[in-house]
């Protein structure tokens, strides 16, 4: 089954659709330098899923280390939407928080590892879960 969403950035200048083959049942934390500054949750999409309505002329393109993976921003308001994956370049990572009716707070999300890059190391690893709890719910 795919999923096709709508999806924008904070300002709106950047307006999408994605085709997520999995829902959000992909979505997931990375520990890499970028990702862990970013906190962003991300969900996979094939890399031809995305098709932009409006002001894909105002992404920004932020590369870094192997220059493999694209992150992509709004030039006007920054927000991450989503970036090509340098682990399968097959995929893009998509904001879950740019996508209409979705939140980033999963009462859990898987964390990979990032800083152990699976194209470095050869295995993509699950260093584990960020769980969610509530304001008031914490004991």
């Amino acid at each position: 089954m795919t999923d096709t969403l709508h999806g924008r950035c904070h300002c709106g200048a950047v307006t999408f659709e994605v085709r997520l083959a999995d829902g959000i049942e992909t979505a997931r934390r990375c520990t890499c330098s970028l990702c862990a500054k970013r906190g962003a949750v991300a969900v996979s999409a094939p890399l031809d899923g995305i098709t932009y309505l409006t002001g894909e002329d105002k992404l920004t393109l932020y590369q870094f280390g192997t220059m493999t993976a694209e992150h992509y921003f709004c030039s006007v308001c920054g927000i991450y939407t989503h970036h090509k994956r340098r682990s399968n370049p097959n995929q893009i990572g998509v904001n879950l928080a740019c996508l209409d009716g979705h939140t980033p707070f999963l009462p859990e999300v898987v964390v990979t590892d990032g800083v152990n890059h699976p194209t470095d190391t050869g295995a993509w690893r699950n260093v584990g879960r960020l769980l969610f709890v509530p304001e008031g719910d914490a004991t």
